[in-house]
């Protein structure tokens, strides 16, 4: 059977090789809802791939399980380069850590082409918190027990493992997490005050500090964001370890040819350079991270470690 299914890859192959590429319509799954930070990133890269390669590139949006859902697809589509994956770190190195069974292995059936951007979290609060800072934030939540929660956008997102991670390395056991089916249910909570915090990426949240709607308390970059240029890093806040982005990467399904996976990483970072992507960066307060897909592979196993610790330390477990 083993031989049979590898003779059938190897004709896919040959079959994919011995035309230009693409010669037909290319699905590009984002598995996650429409209007999420995926998607923004998924439509430009879409639109300058459909472009530059004069085919049609359609973003499928096949949202749920964190991701699992869509990356599925891909990991199980044909290994021709004509359905390819656009999604944030969740499904890839994040799930592996928390699910109790995962029903594909991201690291040997996804192919990394480039990381494309990575954007930096902030912790939040709402304007009747009294903190103004991560010291006062600390000593609340301590005295608060009873009432010390943040919002994520759901189980195992990056912002509830950046959650994790900050009761980790600040030892505050006691912070309870409130998941979320998404990023609006989160904010809107965490705007009406039903929740006392929230973590989330400058994407979504930075209108609202512009507003007063929330507080910033500290970014998870190394460095500070230039859309929050007052706000501190935790480490320059006093709580060192707290480094962390939602990071978005593009993916095909193991096995396709590298020269298809050269021509889409070559393409997709034309696109990346272009002004309208430009744009979704400095919009978004994100960082460009246009990469090769074997420096893209080596950061995927060293974020799955990460994770892999965040995970064991905090106990998150989802079924």
């Amino acid at each position: 059977m083993k031989r049979v299914v590898a003779a059938a890859f190897a004709l896919v192959s040959g079959l994919a090789l011995a035309q230009p590429y693409p010669t037909k319509p290319v699905t590009v799954i984002v598995p996650w809802p429409a209007g999420g930070p995926s998607d923004i990133v998924a439509r430009p890269i879409a639109k300058g791939l459909g472009d530059n390669l004069k085919q049609v590139f359609v973003v499928d949006n096949r949202g749920g399980a964190s991701g699992n859902i869509g990356s599925t697809l891909v990991a199980k589509a044909a290994p021709d380069g004509y359905t390819i994956e656009i999604t944030s770190m969740a499904p890839i190195v994040i799930n592996p850590n928390v699910y109790k069974s995962m029903p594909f292995d991201a690291q040997k059936d996804l192919a990394p082409i480039t990381n494309l951007m990575r954007v930096p979290l902030v912790l939040a609060v709402h304007p009747s918190v009294p903190a103004r800072n991560l010291k006062e934030l600390i000593a609340w939540i301590q005295a608060n027990k009873n009432k010390a929660e943040y919002a994520s956008a759901g189980n195992g997102t990056p912002q509830h493992m950046t959650g994790e991670l900050f009761k980790t390395a600040a030892g505050l056991k006691d912070l309870a997490h409130i998941p979320y089916k998404g990023v609006a249910p989160a904010l809107t909570d965490a705007l009406g005050g039903h929740v006392p915090m929230i973590f989330d990426s400058t994407i979504a949240i930075v209108p609202h500090l512009k507003q007063g709607k929330l507080v910033p308390i500290a970014v998870t970059g190394t460095t500070r964001s230039p859309q929050l240029p007052d706000v501190p890093t935790f480490a320059e806040a006093g709580v060192k370890g707290v480094e962390a982005y939602a990071w978005y990467g593009f993916f095909a399904t193991a096995r396709t040819p590298k020269e298809i996976i050269s021509k889409l990483n070559a393409e997709a970072i034309k696109v990346m350079k272009t002004p309208e992507f430009q744009a979704v960066l400095r919009e978004s307060g994100s960082d460009y991270v246009g990469d090769t897909p074997e420096n893209f592979a080596r950061f995927i196993a060293a974020e799955h470690t990460k994770w892999a610790k965040v995970a064991k330390d905090s106990g998150a477990t989802l079924d």
